[in-house]
């Protein structure tokens, strides 16, 4: 059997016997009837990052179809603040290999993602999936090299206080239940995600424990897998709908945000990125991190400054990114080094053996079966970010890194292997949403560059984080306990 289809949890790929990726409009129409499917559902990111829902009942195979081939009408503006009222209508066209049967409904539905169409059958070039899409092909045909990303999604569950284990503050890292509160939720959405598609790595219970008031905040963490850049943009997405449907049925407040009490531990939402060239890894060359991959740092660490505006979208971003925490602030590298920008994590060069050293039955490691597991990390995005925008923003920056001339000396630099709070004369990271605007539209042309970002989405984007008015607004609420509450309160669902 396919080893691609072996063991897959998504029941449409076992039942039909092969990857999702080779899904067509008869297999899904198959699926339906020998499985007894009674409706489905579009899905589609809208403007706001959020995923959007259209029910359809199946009233009989032509009616199936039809929907199937053709999609459906939806109002853009109710979508996208940018579309105007007076030509609003759009199409939503199903993407085939994104179907998954749904893990919540009663009745027995198929949900699949959709692109948008404009009035005219062409793609919307402003559309979250065509942005990020286009990003990665731009960066294909320029450079010759693929773009993996794997996000690390973070958040907090919110209960009342159990009195006979209770929780200890800042001390919930890899604990386990009773210790470690609401690891249920976390398993169950690790088994819905997987099912839905998404490639899974890890769960776990994170530091971030907070006692407040008559409640209890566990904070948990979603890790995924490599995979394009395109496609790990949808599987962040669908997996934040799954987790608050999950969080919801046990009667639970899930929050995403970047900070949910001020002076404990915040949500981000690192990426994790790597380079690939027909399939094989970038990342490394004779035992050490190659000069593609820091090349691809140089990128990040250049356009740092304006991705904020992608990956830190509202105000209380900013009470997380500040100094002497694991959040960065100063724009630089290292390896192993959770105080900088963008970190480069324990590889597995220079170790062999170590599974056959605690199990000595098994034969000898194949040499260099593990080099392919090396990433680079950036760590300033949080849940409020806007996925497809972010992971579009990233491909440019790598685009950016491997076309700089002087993409090395600028990655050797940069580079800190000490606490990066105590390094004078380093670059910082923006500190309001307002600023973040104000360097994106200085770095605006990078984005714009081949088409990729459309210059009305920038424009929008600045006017709505300047809109915030938050310049220096950490300062004027220093020690404003009330004020902070009420701003923590207001993005408390936000992304």
């Amino acid at each position: 059997m396919d080893k691609e289809v072996s063991l897959n949890p998504n029941q449409i790929v076992s039942h039909l016997n092969k990857p999702s990726r080779d899904f067509t409009r008869a297999d899904i129409m198959r699926f339906i009837e020998e499985r007894g499917i009674r409706q489905i559902n579009f899905r589609y990111v809208g403007g706001d990052g959020r995923l959007k829902t259209l029910n359809f009942v199946i009233n009989n195979h032509r009616h199936l179809e039809h929907v199937l081939s053709t999609g459906e009408r939806v109002d853009g503006s109710s979508l996208f603040s940018y579309i105007s009222a007076t030509s609003s209508d759009l199409y939503v066209v199903p993407r085939f290999r994104t179907a998954f049967v749904n893990p919540f409904n009663e009745i027995p539905t198929i949900d699949m993602l959709c692109s948008y169409f404009t009035s005219n059958g062409e793609p919307l070039e402003s559309a979250p999936e065509s942005l990020v899409y286009r990003a990665h092909d731009v960066l294909k045909q320029k450079s010759g090299v693929e773009f993996q990303a794997m996000g690390e999604l973070e958040y907090y569950l919110i209960s009342e206080i159990d009195s006979i284990y209770p929780i200890v503050q800042q001390k919930g890292y890899h604990e386990s239940h009773p210790f470690s509160k609401w690891g249920c939720v976390r398993r169950e959405a690790l088994k819905v995600i997987s099912e839905m598609g998404g490639s899974i790595k890890y769960g776990h219970a994170e530091v971030g424990n907070i006692i407040h008031d008559d409640q209890e905040m566990v904070q948990h963490e979603i890790e995924f897998l490599p995979e394009d850049v395109e496609v790990a943009a949808d599987q962040l997405v669908l997996a934040k709908w799954a987790i608050r449907e999950i969080a919801y049925k046990y009667g639970l407040e899930v929050s995403f945000a970047p900070k949910i009490i001020v002076g404990h531990a915040g949500s981000g939402m690192h990426v994790h990125t790597r380079l690939l060239r027909n399939g094989e890894s970038l990342m490394v060359r004779d035992g050490r991190l190659s000069d593609d991959a820091r090349r691809m740092i140089a990128g990040f660490l250049t356009l740092a400054p304006s991705l904020t505006a992608f990956g830190n979208t509202v105000p209380t971003s900013f009470l997380r990114l500040v100094p002497h925490q694991e959040a960065p602030t100063a724009i630089c590298w290292g390896d192993r080094n959770r105080s900088v920008l963008v970190r480069v994590p324990l590889g597995w060069l220079g170790v062999s053996d170590m599974i056959r050293r605690v199990n000595p039955l098994e034969p000898p490691a194949r040499d260099g079966s593990t080099r392919d597991n090396q990433t680079v990390e950036l760590r300033s995005p949080d849940g409020s970010a806007n996925v497809h925008q972010l992971l579009a923003g990233m491909a440019v920056a790598v685009r950016h890194g491997l076309e700089n001339p002087d993409a090395l000396n600028i990655a050797e630099k940069l580079y800190v292997s000490t606490d990066a709070s105590k390094v004078a004369d380093l670059e910082q990271l923006p500190a309001s949403c307002y600023e973040a605007a104000q360097r994106l539209l200085a770095q605006r042309e990078i984005y714009e560059k081949d088409g990729v970002f459309p210059a009305d989405m920038i424009d929008k984007l600045a006017a709505q984080l300047k809109s915030y008015d938050d310049k220096g607004l950490s300062e004027k609420l220093y020690g404003n306990e009330q004020e902070l509450k009420k701003l923590v309160s207001r993005f408390i669902h936000c992304g």
